[in-house]
């Protein structure tokens, strides 16, 4: 299928799917003679699992680093739900979701301790962090 017609079973655009390939994330397509891309519906099951990846809270960056594993995750073999990409371990043997659920812990403390201070000055009653 083209790429407007892969884009749309996928959920998304012609422009995310070339973002995804440029990225990595997707392998490149098989070419028609006359240039244009070709998409099978394995890219489209590819591309519908990066975007529930991303959707998560995952980064193009995150999964970038675990491309190789994400064709796990097309074929439905558990193991690479749990060895691979979904689990967050890259090949250094870091885990991706664990480090972005750190991140985000982080940030949602800063944005607790932010509203805390702001609010301590709606009300007036001063806030001694700073």
């Amino acid at each position: 299928m083209r790429i407007g017609d892969a884009a749309a079973a996928a959920g998304t655009t012609p422009r995310a799917l070339r973002f995804y390939e440029e990225r990595g994330l997707l392998p490149p397509p098989v070419r028609t003679a006359s240039g244009q891309r070709e998409y099978g519906p394995r890219d489209v099951r590819r591309v519908r699992i990066v975007r529930d990846l991303l959707s998560v809270g995952l980064t193009v960056e995150d999964l970038a680093r675990v491309a190789d594993r994400l064709d796990g995750l097309v074929d439905g073999r558990a193991a690479s739900c749990t060895d691979g990409a979904a689990a967050g371990r890259d090949p250094a043997g870091g885990g991706i979701a664990s480090a972005r659920l750190a991140a985000l812990d982080a940030e949602i403390a800063r944005l607790t301790d932010l509203r805390v201070r702001l609010a301590a000055r709606l009300t007036g009653t001063g806030d001694a962090r700073g």
